[in-house]
């Protein structure tokens, strides 16, 4: 079995898989343990509707995940078709929920696209514009949702976090976290559409500083990986960049909404005002599950989930916050873990079976010699 092989499936073995399902499961169970009552659950009353939220819910993440593969496709100039496209992108969900969200799966990404025979420079290209995308995203929605659910209504009063001797809200953690982002977005996109090459040479002379010498090799890498992004993908119109951001709002949104339609589920219709308040939260809650040093956000996702959207779910009549989140990382998490685990099987076979059969078949229609 080749090296690299050996690699992906060690990322992707039973060990992985397990410890964010028990992460998760065990600050769900907890939380139910402390949280939920009898009358809360007494206060369930599933209506006709509730199935038809339950089903948009499940639409959203179909929705989302068609919008990522047309965007794959997009930036692969259509060498992807539908079905290596719905692949890729469950092996990198899948890679993304059993590695830690500070990590991601971007690097296993590229080696998925490189075994697409796309190429190391152009996967990495790709790789790299998905996220400054994904991130693009999110600079421009978190503005306008404050500008339309406003920022008052938005904020939440959350628990504090102390780190290095200083104290933050949640709200400064958001902050923090969203001046951080707009930061490397605006950095990467001057180092792929401006000057690549400038890009590079700063990141080398800020990890010359003695306090981030230990960040340099990895900031002479991302260099590299702009500096090759830039040549692939610099000279792109803008009907091909309006179509890659308008498939990017697609996904994002659907992705939220799944928590709108559950929530909706649960406790029965929410105003419009109230839907973009619900989406807003989950945009500001997002920033926080992207620092986050487990597994697809386990635990972290469940342990902020009611502190950020408790007060559209919580009644006179009980709260059932704990069973939203749990329904939530059902639809939108655990899905990916079962999903991937069938994929990974079938692509490694076709990618490398069928690489050697290819191989084999050429081998035997060889001419002899002289």
């Amino acid at each position: 079995m080749p090296s690299q092989q050996r690699r992906i499936l060690n990322i992707f073995a039973f060990r992985r898989i397990i410890i964010p399902v028990l992460i998760g499961l065990g600050v769900i169970i907890y939380m139910i343990l402390g949280d939920l009552t009898h009358s809360d659950l007494a206060s369930i009353n599933w209506r006709w509707y509730s199935l038809l939220y339950f089903f948009l819910a499940f639409t959203m993440m179909v929705v989302r995940d068609l919008a990522y593969m047309y965007r794959i496709r997009l930036l692969t100039g259509y060498a992807l078709s539908w079905r290596k496209s719905f692949e890729v992108i469950m092996l990198w969900e899948f890679a993304s929920s059993v590695t830690p969200s500070v990590v991601g799966g971007s690097a296993i990404a590229v080696f998925i696209l490189t075994k697409e025979k796309l190429g190391v420079g152009r996967s990495t290209a790709i790789v790299v514009v998905t996220a400054m995308l994904d991130e693009l995203f999110y600079i421009i929605m978190v503005p306008l949702v404050f500008l339309v659910a406003g920022y008052s209504r938005t904020s939440v009063a959350g628990p504090e976090f102390s780190l290095g001797g200083s104290t933050f809200t949640t709200m400064g953690v958001f902050f923090i976290g969203y001046s951080i982002i707009l930061f490397l977005t605006l950095l990467i996109a001057y180092g792929i559409f401006l000057n690549p090459g400038g890009f590079k040479w700063l990141l080398v002379k800020i990890t010359s500083l003695k306090p981030l010498r230990r960040f340099r090799e990895g900031a002479i890498i991302t260099g590299d990986q702009v500096i090759v992004t830039s040549a692939e993908l610099r000279g792109q119109s803008l009907i091909f960049w309006g179509k890659a951001f308008l498939s990017t709002v697609f996904s994002w949104t659907a992705r939220f909404w799944v928590v709108n339609f559950l929530i909706m589920a649960f406790t029965g219709p929410v105003n419009l005002a109230d839907n973009m308040l619900i989406y807003a939260r989950q945009l500001m809650m997002w920033v926080i599950m992207l620092v986050s040093p487990t597994p697809g956000g386990s635990g972290i996702a469940e342990y902020f989930f009611p502190i950020f959207l408790r007060e559209f779910i919580a009644g006179s009549t009980g709260d059932l916050t704990t069973l939203v989140a749990l329904a939530w990382r059902m639809v939108s998490y655990y899905p990916y873990l079962i999903i991937g685990a069938i994929v990974l099987p079938l692509w490694l076979r076709r990618v490398y079976l069928g690489r050697k059969l290819i191989k084999f078949s050429s081998k035997r229609k060889s001419p002899p010699a002289g």
